[in-house]
């Protein structure tokens, strides 16, 4: 088996599926995985040239993450791939007491003897720009920019608030390590890029944040980290995979378009405001709306998408929505073994992660593009009536409004 270009470890679910369509989309085949790889599994793609774990240590504390996360990451150095990323959302969702990314660095630069980590978290196909040290992202799809500590949902995030957009300092509250900058104004060059990594390397940072604001700066950001040394441990968002595959110039993957369906069941856990949004347009649009909490939630959904009508389920309030990913969960399976549906949406990272589980997702490749940070999946799942169906994972700030209708009508006649 050849040994992949990359490797990477996303702390949620979307996360996860945003990195596998930034590899699909710039034609490195990919496959993610829903836990470490086996050599074996590895060899039944024989084209592979790149792999992931989804997983779910952003909902985690410190602790439990080091248990998690330490003999991942040693199985992932022994396969062998040179660099390995360890995905973040592009938010940089995270706190000193719950999906702490410093943690991360610290055991990462451990198991991998890293002299320093680099920090990429900017993604500007989403929205997401880092300038000198500070993060700004787009509310919803085509939304103002906002700077984080001042952007209308992640200023308010129910878990992990956030209250600090310098990353430098948002992140010195999760580790000891100093925290170096190679800013926006020297990513114009290699040489110049370069420069000021070594120069704050030599400094002693063991931590560098590199700035991103425009995609004309990947191709340098690529070759930055193509240079370091091997194997390199990296944290960020795909905006790292979109770093390296703009250094590494493949053809770019063509997708068929994505043909109509119907129904789709929708599965809801996030509490985003861009989700509410998305969830009351789709009622508005006839999507049968079902609550997790009813107790005959499975019959009525059942009924609904026998009958070939799209269903939403969801909790009905903010405060009962960040409980209900358990049970939505078993509503899934049993949902699809009472009746087969060909595509599912998941909005949510945890949810994701949870209903993926719940399901016995062991692996799944991109098949389709539907809007960036969301691809469409087709999903192994032995043994399970999810096995073979086409699922797309959607983050809490991601899509346009009409997102649900999209999954529905595709993109064939777009």
């Amino acid at each position: 088996m050849p040994i992949p270009l990359m490797s990477f470890y996303g702390d949620d679910f979307t996360g996860s599926t945003d990195a596998l369509e930034s590899l699909a989309r710039a034609g490195v085949p990919t496959v993610l995985f829903t836990g470490v790889p086996t050599a074996q599994q590895l060899a039944r793609y024989p084209d592979l040239q790149a792999f992931g774990v989804a997983g779910m240590t952003r909902a985690m504390a410190p602790a439990e993450m080091e248990r998690t996360l330490r003999p991942v990451f040693r199985s992932l150095r022994e396969l062998g791939s040179p660099i390995v990323h360890y995905k973040v959302c592009s938010t940089f969702d995270s706190s000193p007491t719950l999906g702490s990314i410093g943690r991360v660095i610290d055991v990462g630069a451990a198991v991998f003897e890293s002299k320093f980590v680099p920090v990429v978290v900017g993604a500007p196909a989403l929205g997401r720009y880092c300038v000198f040290g500070n993060l700004f992202a787009r509310y919803g799809a085509e939304g103002e920019i906002f700077r984080l500590d001042r952007h209308p949902s992640m200023s308010r995030h129910p878990v992990t608030p956030m209250d600090e957009a310098d990353l430098r300092l948002h992140l010195a509250k999760q580790t000891d390590k100093s925290i170096g900058l190679v800013d926006v104004r020297h990513l114009d060059s290699i040489e110049c890029a370069r420069e000021q990594l070594d120069r704050s390397v030599a400094d002693g940072d063991k931590v560098v944040l590199i700035d991103l604001l425009r995609e004309e700066q990947l191709p340098v950001i690529g070759r930055v980290l193509d240079g370091a040394s091997k194997p390199l441990f990296v944290v960020g968002s795909s905006g790292v995979e979109s770093a390296l595959t703009a250094m590494w110039k493949m053809t770019p993957a063509t997708f068929a378009p994505v043909p109509r369906t119907e129904p789709v069941l929708a599965l809801c856990g996030s509490c985003s405001p861009v989700t509410e949004g998305q969830i009351a347009h789709a009622i508005a649009r006839g999507f049968a709306e079902v609550i997790v909490d009813a107790p005959d939630a499975v019959a009525i959904a059942a009924r609904h998408l026998g009958e070939r009508r799209n269903v939403v389920i969801h909790s009905d309030s903010k405060r009962k929505m960040v409980d209900a990913t358990a049970k939505l969960a078993g509503l899934a399976r049993r949902v699809l073994k009472e009746t087969p549906v060909k595509r599912v949406l998941v909005a949510g990272g945890d949810t994701s992660g949870r209903i993926a589980r719940e399901l016995g997702i062991e692996s799944m490749e991109m098949i389709g593009e539907l809007t960036r940070g969301s691809p469409l999946v087709r999903v192994v799942a032995p043994n399970s009536p999810a096995d073979g169906i086409e699922m797309t994972f959607k983050g809490g700030q991601i899509g346009a409004v009409d997102f649900f209708s999209l999954v529905q009508n595709g993109t064939e006649h777009a």
